[in-house]
């Protein structure tokens, strides 16, 4: 799978720098008294609410109270401690979207426990388990004994907390002790599962701040950088007590934490060295909070920005995308309290991860439904809206086999035993468009720098490559470019035709069809009859995405509505053109609403008998909008194959064909694939653009005799056929 790198856009209040430790290494608390006042906190809220941030992240010294000045303010405040402060700023926070992760040094597990209602997720620091460190760096701070450190993590767990750690390193400790501060916090992990990230933090010498306020630094800090891209901060002497630190330390530091760590992510600042990248390349996972104002306690060394580290990140092939301070597999109402659950259902539905039903809207499946709809679907009857979303929701091993099994009966029946594929080329015109989907990573403005639009030569030019690499059919789409006139497209069939008569032209999705209706204010039937003139053969049912409105509003409000999908692709049916029709799932959308999707294709289909093939295309997040700010992974495989064969029992006898995508599964679940159901791999495609944008790694081209070979691994015969199914030639498997 593709690399992906995590950071939380957050906003940092530094609550209260008052602090009752004396760490020599620390120059954001102070024994003074700072506080900041509810008026206060509420304008920053406030702000942060402004600037879309989705993770407050609320810094605070150690027991704060036991200043006598802090301890009357929270007094006069109506608050017995200051973990009741925090508690209050929180619920404010919940108030405005924003989701709280606290951090107040060694806490009581009362006080974690109270913390726990409003808080998604919690972290104190280990530092390191040297306790000779207590004599030195951590001299006058007994709360930074590892053991009482320890005892505070171990709480956490206990308590069913999202808990961030980690050490630092550099300020004393040797290897050895590194290691075993790891080791340490794998322990604590191992009984109680709560560990969701680990920071393995170098020490950076910054100077004292007699005076001044480092929060206000570092905003100005983060400002400056974000807008100038100005990224170096001041340079201070080592002291004499800390332990130089290499990237070769913190390369090891990370092979430490994946052995010891499974699983738990691990998370390197990106502010405070210049190797943050050669870390990524080593097995680091998450960048942290890239706080819009700044870090608090290096307050002169700013973090990046998200866009510069997502630039940054691409020329190693790594995705840059959103998480929130509670990683996904915690987002469950056994790690987090009803009340900040509601606002992350609420605000970050998005975030929640693929559990059968419900990640927005609490549904009902009923699981019994499951058994009784594979017998039926196996026969080939049809299952109506519940039972295809039970399908889909279904999690149980053994049924799903059960499902496997009905799938694949079903393709044998109606497509028989031999796997078909297409020799074609793809041809992507241009990737203008003003439509502007969440999911897309192909689509550019007109002023970007990677827009472009094909030359007539270079179209000629891959038209004649098609033909020398023996295609049958040419596949022609693009974004919708704002300039084109119908006529436009209609040069684009003309000369592939006038080029290559023999080229079935398979062109032009829904979308597309539709902007050139409003252009030349024409009918889809007007528009179909023109087209045709001009050479196109077929249509691609592609612009489907998911064929219900409430899903197709969250992920491209711009998108046509389904009744206008349907339209245009029924009027292609009547003008004798025949298409495939495509869903794309594994994003946000829920069982049922998929289930709506096959229900309008199967009527459709049911009206017309126009679709020739079903092709399930599973979303590629990495560098899209939703990939990057809504948390959407790559759906697993082994979801991928299971939705495969609920289609196919979802389309009954409606749709004969049924084609794997291996740009998006990749060759060898597309293989996989051909015991869930599938009978067709799809094309050669020579190139692709739109899967590849999105950050797919699996090609853009495959040889016929790579399909041919994949066919035969299943153990079945392949042929080549034409856009239309026609049979062009055999290739049986050879004989061992």
């Amino acid at each position: 799978m593709r690399r992906r790198v995590t950071f939380s856009r957050n906003l940092t209040l530094s609550l209260s720098r008052t602090c009752r430790c004396y760490c020599k290494y620390c120059s954001f608390a102070t024994h003074g008294a700072h506080l900041h006042d509810p008026d206060d906190v509420e304008r920053q809220l406030d702000g942060a609410a402004r600037r879309g941030v989705k993770e407050l992240l609320v810094l605070t010294g150690e027991r704060p109270e036991v200043n006598p000045e802090v301890s009357r303010r929270l007094a006069a405040l109506g608050h017995e401690d200051f973990t009741s402060y925090v508690t209050w700023v929180c619920t404010r926070a919940l108030d405005r979207g924003l989701l709280p992760h606290t951090n107040l040094g060694v806490l009581s597990a009362e006080d974690l426990a109270r913390l726990r209602e409003v808080t998604a997720s919690q972290g104190l620091m280990l530092e390191s388990v040297s306790s000779r460190l207590m004599r030195t760096v951590h001299a006058g701070s007994p709360s930074k004994h590892p053991e009482r450190r320890l005892e505070t993590i171990r709480a956490a767990g206990q308590l069913r907390i999202p808990f961030t750690s980690g050490i630092l390193v550099g300020i004393g400790e040797n290897e050895e002790e590194r290691v075993a501060s790891l080791e340490a916090l794998a322990a604590v992990h191992a009984e109680h599962g709560h560990l969701q990230e680990v920071i393995l933090q170098n020490f950076v010498p910054h100077r004292r701040y007699y005076g001044e306020e480092p929060a206000e630094i570092a905003d100005d800090a983060a400002s400056r950088r974000w807008e100038s891209g100005i990224t170096e901060g001041p340079t201070v002497p080592r002291p004499s007590w800390a332990s130089p630190i290499t990237v070769a330390d913190m390369v090891r530091l990370i092979a430490e934490a994946r052995r010891l760590l499974p699983g738990v992510g691990i998370q390197v600042p990106p502010n405070l060295a210049d190797w943050w990248p050669e870390l990524v390349r080593a097995g680091a996972t998450d960048l942290g909070g890239l706080s819009a104002n700044g870090d608090h306690i290096s307050p002169e060394h700013a973090f990046p920005s998200p866009h510069e580290v997502r630039k940054r990140l691409a020329g190693d092939g790594v995705a840059l995308t959103e998480r929130l301070c509670a990683y996904p597999q915690y987002l469950d109402p056994a790690w987090v309290s009803q009340g900040v659950l509601d606002v992350v259902k609420a605000r970050y539905w998005s975030f929640i991860p693929r559990r059968g039903s419900g990640r927005r809207e609490e549904r009902t499946v009923d699981p019994e439904l499951a058994p009784g709809a594979i017998e039926r679907a196996r026969a080939g009857g049809s299952l109506d809206g519940q039972e295809i979303g039970a399908l889909f929701a279904e999690q149980r091993p053994e049924v799903i086999e059960d499902l496997r099994l009905a799938a694949d009966e079903l393709r044998a029946e109606l497509a028989g035993e031999t796997v078909t594929y297409v020799v074609n080329r793809n041809i992507n015109i241009s990737n203008v468009c003003v439509v502007g989907c969440a999911f897309c990573g192909f689509g550019q403005g007109m002023r970007s720098p990677d827009a472009y639009e094909i030359a007539r030569e270079d179209f000629v030019a891959k038209v004649n490559e098609a033909v020398a690499f023996g295609a049958s059919e040419l596949c022609i789409q693009s974004g919708i470019h704002p300039d084109w006139t119908l006529e436009d497209y209609e040069l684009w069939l003309r000369l592939a035709k006038e080029i290559a008569p023999q080229l079935h032209l398979h062109a032009y999705s829904a979308m597309e069809v539709d902007h050139m209706c409003r252009l030349a204010a024409l009918s889809p039937g007007a528009v179909f009859e023109r087209l045709r003139e001009a050479g196109l053969d077929s249509t691609p049912g592609t612009a489907a995405e998911v064929l219900h409105d409430g899903v197709r509003q969250r992920i491209s409000p711009n998108k046509l509505p389904v009744a206008r999908w349907v339209e245009i692709i029924e009027a292609s049916h009547r003008a004798g053109l025949r298409s495939t029709v495509t869903v794309m799932f594994g994003h946000i959308e829920e069982p049922w609403e998929l289930a709506e999707h096959m229900l309008v294709v199967r009527e459709l289909q049911e009206r017309t008998g126009g679709f020739t093939e079903f092709v399930p295309l599973s979303f590629i997040p990495f560098h899209t909008l939703l990939g990057r700010t809504h948390g959407v992974e790559e759906i697993s495989r082994e979801e991928n194959l299971k939705h495969t064969a609920v289609f196919r029992l979802a389309l009954g006898r409606t749709i004969k064909n049924l084609q794997a995508s291996w740009v998006k599964m990749g060759l060898e679940a597309a293989t996989e694939s051909l015991r869930w159901g599938v009978n067709d791999l799809g094309g050669t495609l020579m190139e692709e653009s739109i899967s590849r944008m999105a950050g797919s790694y699996h090609g853009v081209r495959l040889e016929p005799a790579q399909l041919i070979a994949a066919a035969h691994a299943a153990g079945r015969p392949a042929a080549e056929r034409t856009t239309l199914y026609e049979i062009r030639s055999r290739h049986e498997p050879i004989a061992a």
